[in-house]
């Protein structure tokens, strides 16, 4: 069965209502006060069953909204998520204010399809049947109802007059709405809380996208709250899951009627991320009053959300009526707000409708430059291109797949598809879960080149710099520094050896006394045995200042020429290899020793024989079992 939601728009009075009653049999006025006032405050809802075009089943479910001039905010609370509007225009009153103001609504929405229909044509003569007729379509000319590809149709609801051809005429319309994504992430914008007998709190509000199951979790935007769906209500009817495109009812555990309220927004558990910041492509009605200047302060709405927003519009301080702009919105309170969800600004005061617009970015980078070009080319809608820049401005960062769809509002799936052809060329990289783009991948490189050029020149008795210091001073990720050195490396353009990155064949360049100085201290730790003579003794009679010296000897240390078992003791290599001869051939004649027996076999004194028995320990030569050594 195809579900579409069909929406009404137009002026007070103009028979909206009715016309539904007429239709479905179901009165959408539900409070007490539209009834005893005669007209409609809030949302109502009502719902009715077609044979389609092909002879499948049609499910139309109807937002009727209010017409007055003061519940306009209640209207774009409703028409958010329609597929299709019957604009309505009394007969015997021809177009309204308030007819204007719902049609501009629904082109800065979007929409696409519709039909105009004259309610109360029992009202009026043939004559003067036909000049509204005329006026309407004078005033539709080109735009998306226009005449003959939108019929306009002429109804009574009171006498039932022209509802089959209008019913006929949904028929029609509906066949060309394309089905919404049932296979999307899934996004139900509240328009209704209560509490029900029996089953505790429910909301409702047409699912714009996915398929929500029974007893699935979902997330409630922007409080984070966590809720269970205890049972899904489609159209009226008890349903195992509700799909896109269907006025769906949630019964819900986890929160009350306090937690919730309209504007709100039921999705996935961890999977979207609230705003305050969006930037967006803004049109500015040719009726708006004036131009709109930077920082003005408007009423936004957008799904069944309503708030206050800053408007900073990019590269130019105001827009004339008429144009369009790219602009950044600054809201008090963070919402839930994906690219290509529409939206409308209404003027501070007086309150009318002045423009409205897309989301191009949730997600905005302050000061990030070729801003402009970036988001031209999110307003052009090519889904690869659009992925590629997203991943290029976040440099050789990259941004990991839960943030890309947070960003984008698609699934894994769709961005893996559309990005599958950009990694296969080696446009985008994949490094674990980043996406990270190539060229910003070669101004890695090319930095961590001229950074290791650039220690070597500085650090001439150094053999390379280490990794951690040079991915900090590159300012990059663990994972896509280690993928960079390894594409260095493949290309033979640096050496990593353990701890130290060099640029390849690069070695130690030695001045002559450099050169001594280094022969100097292996000479002295080489010749000293056990014995050795404390460092700073050692470097304190080279020629070489002590900075450099210290240099020499950590590449002593790190080619293990030298060997540092404590703070205050270095070993010549050859020593330490010579002791642990001797302690194992005592194994021989005793398995154990203590530190005497140590001392005595080796001829030092107790300020050696503590560390280098430590050493041993260590270095699995003994294991010390109270005050003995066990020869291993």
């Amino acid at each position: 069965m195809k579900s579409i939601i069909v929406g009404t728009a137009g002026h007070i009075d103009h028979g909206k209502t009715a016309l539904v009653k007429a239709l479905t049999g179901i009165d959408a006025d539900r409070l007490e006060e539209e009834k005893r006032r005669g007209i409609t405050i809030d949302l109502g809802f009502a719902h009715m069953d077609l044979a389609g075009a092909n002879g499948e089943p049609l499910h139309l479910g109807f937002v009727d909204v209010p017409g007055h001039e003061r519940f306009v905010r209640n209207m774009l609370a409703g028409v958010g998520g329609i597929d299709l509007v019957l604009l309505v225009i009394a007969a015997d009153e021809s177009i309204e204010p308030q007819t204007r103001e719902h049609f501009d609504i629904l082109q800065l929405l979007g929409v696409q399809r519709g039909i105009t229909v004259l309610t109360k044509s029992d009202a009026v003569d043939a004559e003067t049947l036909d000049v509204v007729r005329l006026e309407v379509e004078e005033f539709l000319r080109g735009t998306f109802l226009e005449p003959p590809k939108s019929p306009v149709v002429s109804v009574s609801s009171l006498t039932g007059a022209g509802l089959d051809d209008l019913k006929r005429a949904m028929i029609a319309a509906a066949a060309e709405v394309l089905p919404r994504d049932s296979h999307a992430l899934a996004r139900l914008p509240v328009d209704r809380v209560f509490t029900m007998k029996g089953f505790g709190t429910v909301v409702t509000g047409t699912l714009v996208a996915g398929t929500i199951h029974r007893e699935e979790e979902l997330e409630v935007f922007p409080s984070g709250r966590k809720v269970r769906v205890r049972g899904v209500q489609v159209h009226g009817q008890a349903a195992e899951a509700a799909v896109a495109g269907q006025r769906t009812a949630l019964n819900l555990a986890g929160a009350s009627t306090e937690d919730l309220s309209r504007g709100m927004t039921l999705a996935p558990v961890a999977t979207f991320a609230v705003t305050r910041r969006v930037d967006v492509r803004l049109s500015l009605l040719s009726s708006a009053p004036r131009p709109l200047k930077s920082r003005t302060r408007v009423h936004f709405h957008s799904n069944t959300m309503e708030t206050v927003a800053e408007i900073a519009l990019h590269a130019v301080k105001q827009l004339a009526q008429g144009l369009q702009a790219f602009a950044r919105l600054k809201l008090p309170e963070a919402a839930l707000l994906l690219p290509g969800d529409r939206f409308i600004i209404r003027q501070f005061s007086p309150v009318v409708t002045i423009g409205g617009g897309v989301v191009l970015d949730p997600a905005p980078i302050l000061r990030m430059p070729g801003h402009e070009s970036f988001l031209q080319i999110l307003a052009g809608g090519d889904p690869e291109p659009m992925l590629r820049a997203r991943i290029a401005r976040r440099g050789h960062g990259g941004i990991s797949m839960s943030r890309l769809i947070a960003e984008t509002g698609w699934t894994r799936n769709s961005l893996e598809t559309r990005l599958a052809q950009a990694v296969k060329e080696g446009r985008v990289l994949r490094i674990g879960d980043l996406f990270v783009d190539a060229p910003a991948m070669e101004r890695l490189q090319q930095l961590i080149v001229s950074s290791v050029e650039g220690f070597h020149r500085k650090n001439s008795l150094v053999g390379g710099i280490a990794r951690e210091a040079l991915r900090e001073q590159v300012k990059a990720s663990s994972d896509v520094f280690t993928a960079s050195l390894d594409l260095l490396a493949s290309d033979k353009k640096i050496e990593a050896t353990g701890d130290l990155v060099r640029l390849a064949g690069h070695g130690v360049i030695m001045k002559d006394e450099e050169a001594e100085s280094k022969k100097k201290i292996e000479e002295a730790f080489a010749v000293a045995g056990l014995k050795v003579p404390a460092l700073h003794e050692v470097i304190a009679g080279l020629k070489v200042d002590k900075t450099r010296a210290q240099k020499i000897v950590t590449l002593l240390l790190r080619d293990k020429v030298l060997v540092k078992i404590s703070e205050e003791l270095v070993f010549h290599r050859s020593a330490l290899e010579e002791l642990r001869r001797l302690v194992a051939a005592q194994k021989a004649k005793s398995p154990k020793m203590d530190v005497a027996k140590f001392k005595e076999l080796t001829g030092v004194s107790r300020k050696y024989a503590i560390p280098l028995l430590e050493y041993l320990d260590r270095e699995r030569v003994t294991k010390r079992v109270g005050d003995v050594r066990e020869i291993l």
